[in-house]
């Protein structure tokens, strides 16, 4: 016992930005010192409680959980006035006192536990100010098994010492005594040299003699090693923005706050063996037993004539079957129910089936779309029967064994995919169903990644911009979607090979400067640790009894949001809650669903037709027509550019195939080539073979090629007499990849081809294929179910593409990289898109209606609620005054109409850049210079009448007349004046865009375009390439060395790209930099970032010759009655004549109209000609 040493105060990775011990690490350290316990009290909260119980567990290691309590001084409601800076220490207030003060907690017993979880809740639903506070009524509320002890520094008692108060600290000292009782507070002891300690552990000692409380040791550790002393430094000047060299900043003192050794803190506490003595008291005192994989199922309520849960199922789920597939059932799909249906009730899971179809039901009968099931879901035919999911699995053949194998003991997981828009109503009925305080959202993590963790140290050691960005630069791009640690690209490691080889810069660098090894060290240190927490996109937990009697909750507000109205959330993660056997359940939003349901809207506003997207046929010829010419842009995981190459090699002509895309375009598949052999066999480029005549009933479908995890299966079952249990265990061991695992199952894997009479050689042989495919082969049930969503998207943009690309462009109003892209989709469909019309345009993007059908020329106008600083509110207000009186006839009359909160300055000239009121004829800068005169002499009247002053003149009843008008100059702004504006508002160019009629010369100026540029960057490019664009966003700044830098966007007609121009450049270059500029830029893309960018080696202004520019024809028309008839003829005339050249057709004095792409024209021709001699030489012009 003399030698032995238990550590009770102990920070990890879960106190964010402030404790830097990893928990394994940790838990081992410990371990090889031969502790034989070890506690956790992280500040403020218990997110690490879980995985470090396990580590303990799993290293034999006793844990003790606790927390490091943040408390109030006297009250939890209290908000005193901060003063100073905040950080750990406790900031400062306006009294002298802090902010909040620490105080260590640990869990004694099972009772101990629950309170633990009470106190860290109700810290933050009850006392959040700044940090979680607990005051000494919540302690005294659950007291009850729980260990207290006077804390660091930082606490009640030790701040009392410290201002030189005594008998106040005694006091607060006797005070925790009477709440936690006399052998479960201790005086607690912290030795790292710093002055404030020597002056009051003497102090803590003799309070503890005079009260009878016991001593406690303790190192309140915050690293592993001692010689993570500067790697904690740094990331205490990540969460405090500070620099290392600034002597001001918060920091500890010293580096001893790591895991010491039994023997260092026998040593330091030697005058006071007893308070090392008593962490061993503790630990034996300390006995908390955490229950996981039992599943807590929240009770559902069965209606009156069912027994249980099981028989209510199998009721809904034989009248579902009667629907789906008719009322008599065919042996195949009853024996399937009955299977599934037996093991469901076996397994215990009848209720959660139950709770899921419940919130499936609720969103459906409410017309929330709902999608078709994600994951493995799809592949249970009960799900299907109940309308979880709407894909077929007998009919596809999907496996019941991958989504719920009889074997398994934890929950089933049936992802819900709704209309985003609705999510929250989701959860709310939940919430009400079950009781707001039994669901929550459950708590995220984010971890500071390789590259961020070489960008922090760099800026907290006081480097350069330029050195830490240089080490970035040079540090692998994701493998398969995944980082290659900073360990792993100094030393070879076997499950990141291919980071080490791309790794060799950094390696060379790391060894030849002392600079950069000082940053890496510095950033090993913190990569991998916990930034911040956040709420996951997906997850809910659902209690039987209220969350607390389970796990830890907080509310997580957003900036500036009351914490009261926040999201309630768990404190342990994902992994935790299922471990812990309490169901969750994942609710997504899907933006695709939101599309979906608008289009369809859409289509019955618009044309008048109701479809069924749930009925369509799913052979029309249309849709893949689409697919196979790669015109997939806007269509649901088919849109990027090497996906659509790959759809125009494999030309899918069945929803089969769709499926296949979605499996086939990913990592691992196109690693091995799997996405070009299935395209090349389908089209019978390359044999079709199997490794075995009898595979082809199992691989027909995929040109013998195992894509799906379920031929894996399926393969098992056939050949080696498996179970498809038993194959869904072979598939996950191969997976694991965990050798002795895979050598047991390789023997059992030939024993069965033996018994099956094909033999031990083909065993061996198919064995290493099917371990070969486990890497690439992906979940058939989730293939379909998103491939169904795909095909639905590609059937209503080939069919419906004004309506479907409205709701598109609506979907992505807040996003202006996508709206880009997809506004270029329409230009490329010859589908216009017009700046938002004052009279034609709605809330959101919106089809014109025309009398006609949509044929080509069809338009789109702009959503106004998507014009810069016009709400949603004030877009209503116009839109009702416009339905209910009528369009209005010119700017006088929307003044005259509209309420006056809509006639602000702010949104009038907003609506006016962005192009609202062209349609009227204005030229906008002279609108722009006459709107404020007009609508404040509008608004005076308009008091004069409500002020009886105009009916001395004789005024009508209707209203004021208004006779003096204020002219709207016939002036307007140049090109890029105008276009920058109504960029600006709208985020975009709609109108016209500054390389339009550019764009032949851009061509034959640079390598590729933008987009192009990307795809070569994903087939493995990296060259030097000359690009052209527009520069947007301008941002020069000067780095630490004083050395000035810039950023910005360079967009070109159908994309967009960050340009980095670096000092060395930016010296020979920078002049030429301005915002709305045309340049040419030569470079190469860097795809080490999470987001490419493209750095610039050379600027060159873009300045087109005579010869290179594509001039606009513009033709002049009378307004008369033969105006109808003259168009009519002039399209003709310009079809007859297509070129690039854009086509302008003024009409009258006040009107121009911008003809679509498809009717551009080549002037170079006899065009020109032949319209003067039809319509006169002044009613043509070039340029």
């Amino acid at each position: 016992m003399a030698s032995s040493f238990t550590h009770l105060h102990v920070h990890t990775e879960y106190s964010m930005l402030d404790g830097a011990s990893r928990i394994s690490e940790l838990v081992a350290s410990a371990a090889a010192d031969g502790q034989k316990a070890i506690g956790i009290t992280d500040h403020g909260n218990m997110y690490g409680i879980l995985d470090f119980y396990q580590a303990c567990k799993e290293q034999g290691v006793k844990p003790i959980l606790g927390t490091e309590a943040y408390m109030a001084y006297e009250s939890r409601e209290e908000r005193p006035a901060r003063t100073g800076r905040l950080d750990d220490s406790g900031g400062e207030t306006s009294k002298g006192r802090k902010l909040y003060y620490h105080l260590t907690l640990l869990a004694e017993n099972q009772t101990g536990y629950k309170n633990l979880i009470q106190v860290a809740s109700r810290a933050f639903m009850e006392g959040y100010y700044y940090k979680p506070r607990v005051d000494w009524e919540v302690l005294s509320d659950h007291s009850e098994g729980l260990i207290a002890t006077s804390g660091c520094l930082g606490g009640q008692v030790l701040q009392a010492l410290l201002a030189d108060n005594y008998e106040d600290a005694k006091a607060k000292a006797a005070r925790f005594q009477d709440i936690f009782g006399k052998d479960n507070f201790f005086m607690e002891l912290q030795d790292h040299g710093i002055p404030e300690q020597k002056k009051t552990n003497p102090q803590l000692i003799q309070i503890g003699r005079e009260i009878g409380a016991p001593l406690l040791a303790t190192n309140d550790s915050h690293y592993t090693h001692q010689h993570d002393a500067e790697s904690h430094d740094a990331l205490l000047c990540v969460q405090t923005n500070a620099l290392m060299s600034d002597p001001n900043r918060f920091k500890f003192s010293g580096d001893q706050h790591y895991l010491k050794s039994a023997l260092e803190m026998r040593d330091l506490f030697s005058e006071v063996p007893e308070a090392c003595d008593n962490t061993l008291w503790i630990a034996e005192r300390a006995n908390v037993e955490i229950e996981f994989g039992n599943p807590q199922l929240p009770d559902f309520p069965i209606p009156q004539g069912f027994s249980d849960e099981s028989t209510y199922l199998r009721h809904l789920t034989l009248e579902g079957a009667k629907n789906r597939w008719g009322g008599a059932l065919n042996e195949d799909v009853a024996d399937r129910l009955t299977y599934e249906l037996e093991i469901i009730k076996g397994s215990g899971f009848s209720s959660y089936f139950l709770i899921t179809w419940d919130l499936i039901r609720y969103a459906r009968e409410r017309k929330i779309r709902v999608g078709p099931g994600r994951g493995s879901a799809a592949g249970c035919a009960v799900a299907y029967c109940l309308g979880i999911t709407d894909i077929d699995p007998i009919k596809y053949d999907l496996l019941f064994e991958r989504f719920l194998n009889p074997g398994r003991a934890s929950m089933p997981d049936i992802d819900m995919d709704f209309d985003s828009r609705y999510r929250d109503e989701l959860i709310r009925y939940a919430a009400d169903k079950y009781g707001r305080d039994h669901v929550a959202q459950i708590v995220t993590f984010s971890q500071i990644k390789a590259r961020a963790a070489v960008r922090d140290a760099a800026r907290v050691l006081g480097y350069p911009y330029g050195v830490g960005d240089r080490i970035a630069k040079v540090m692998p791009p994701l493998v398969m979607g995944r980082d290659t640690p900073l360990a792993a690209c100094l030393e070879k490691d076997d499950q990141h090979l291919d980071g080490y080889k791309m790794a060799s810069e950094l390696r060379d660098m790391y060894k030849s400067d002392s600079d950069v090894k000082r940053v890496v060290d510095v950033a090993r240190g913190l990569e991998g640790l916990r930034r911040q927490d956040g709420i996951h996109a997906a997850a809910v937990v659902i209690t039987k009894e209220p969350l607390t009697e389970y796990v830890p909750v907080q509310r997580k507000p957003d900036s500036g949001q009351n914490p009261e109205e926040a999201p309630v959330v768990t404190q342990y993660e994902m992994h935790g809650v299922e471990d812990l056997g309490l169901l969750k359940m994942d609710f997504l939003g899907l933006r695709n669903l939101d599309v979906i349901t608008d289009t369809l809207k859409i289509i019955k506003e618009v044309r008048g037709e109701i479809v069924d997207i749930d009925e369509v046929p799913m052979d029309d010829p249309q849709t893949y027509e689409l697919l196979s010419a790669g015109e997939s842009i806007g269509v649901f995981q088919l849109e990027s550019a090497p996906m659509r190459s790959l759809m125009r090699s494999l030309a899918p002509s069945s929803f089969e195939d769709v499926a296949a895309l979605v499996a086939l375009y990913r990592p691992g598949p196109m690693s091995a080539n799997m996405h070009n052999d299935y395209a090349d066999r389908k089209n019978k480029r390359q044999p079709v073979t199997y490794f075995h005549d009898d595979a082809e009933e199992i691989l027909g479908n995929t040109y013998g090629l195992m894509i799906y995890q379920e031929s894996v299966m399926r393969v098992a079952q056939k050949f080696a007499g498996y179970s498809l249990e038993q194959a869904d265990n072979l598939r996950k061991a191969c997976g694991k990849k965990v050798r002795e695992l895979m050598a047991q199952e390789k023997e059992k894997f030939v024993q069965g081809c033996e018994k099956t009479g094909y033999g031990g050689a083909l065993g061996e042989d198919l064995f290493a294929i099917i371990e070969g495919f486990a890497d690439y082969a992906f979940n058939k049930s989730h293939s379909y179910g998103y491939g169904y969503i795909a095909y639905q998207i590609a059937y209503l943009k080939a069919h419906y593409p004004v309506e479907y690309l409205s709701a598109l462009l609506t979907s992505v109003k807040t996003n202006l990289d996508k709206a880009a892209i997809y506004l270029n989709e329409c230009r490329s469909m010859n589908i216009e898109v017009s700046v938002p019309d004052i009279n034609l345009a709605r809330s959101d993007f919106y089809p014109v209606v025309r009398e006609k059908d949509h044929e080509s020329g069809a338009q789109i106008t702009f959503g106004l609620s998507a014009v810069r600083n016009v709400g949603e509110n004030l877009v209503g207000r116009i839109l009702e005054e416009r339905d209910a009186n009528g369009p209005f006839l010119d700017f006088y009359d929307f003044a005259e109409r509209c309420d006056s909160t809509v006639l602000n300055k702010r949104s009038v000239e907003s609506l006016i850049k962005a192009g609202a009121f062209d349609s009227f004829g204005y030229p906008r800068q002279g609108l722009l210079a006459a709107s404020e005169s007009i609508i404040d002499h509008t608004l005076a009247r308009r008091r004069e009448h409500e002020m009886g002053v105009m009916s001395l003149f004789g005024e009508s009843e209707e209203g004021p007349v208004f006779d003096e008008r204020e002219a709207i100059s016939e002036i307007e702004f140049d090109k890029m004046t105008r276009l920058a504006f109504e960029k600006e508002m709208l985020g975009l160019y709609i109108s016209d865009h500054p390389l339009q009629g550019t764009q032949s010369s851009l061509g034959r100026r640079t390598d590729t375009d933008i987009t192009g540029l990307l795809e070569e960057e994903e087939e493995g490019g990296g060259a030097f390439r000359t690009i052209g664009g527009v520069i947007s966003g301008l941002d020069k700044r000067w780095t630490r060395a004083g050395k000035l830098m810039a950023s910005f966007q360079l967009e070109d007609l159908a994309s967009s790209i960050e340009v980095m121009i670096f000092p060395k450049t930016m010296e020979e270059h920078g002049h030429k930099l301005e915002d709305d500029q045309i340049v040419l830029i030569k470079g190469r893309l860097n795809d080490r970032e999470d987001t490419p960018k493209f750095f610039g080696q050379e600027v060159e202004v873009f300045v087109p010759s005579d010869n290179d520019v594509i001039k606009p024809l513009r033709v002049k028309l009378p307004l008369n009655d033969s105006l109808e008839s003259r168009i009519e003829e002039l399209k003709e005339l310009f079809e007859e004549h297509p070129g690039e050249a854009e086509v302008f057709l003024e009409i009258g004095p006040k009107q121009v109209v911008r003809l679509p792409d498809n009717y551009f024209v080549d002037t170079n021709g006899g065009l020109v000609a032949e319209l003067r001699i039809r319509l006169g030489m002044d009613s043509v012009v070039i340029g």
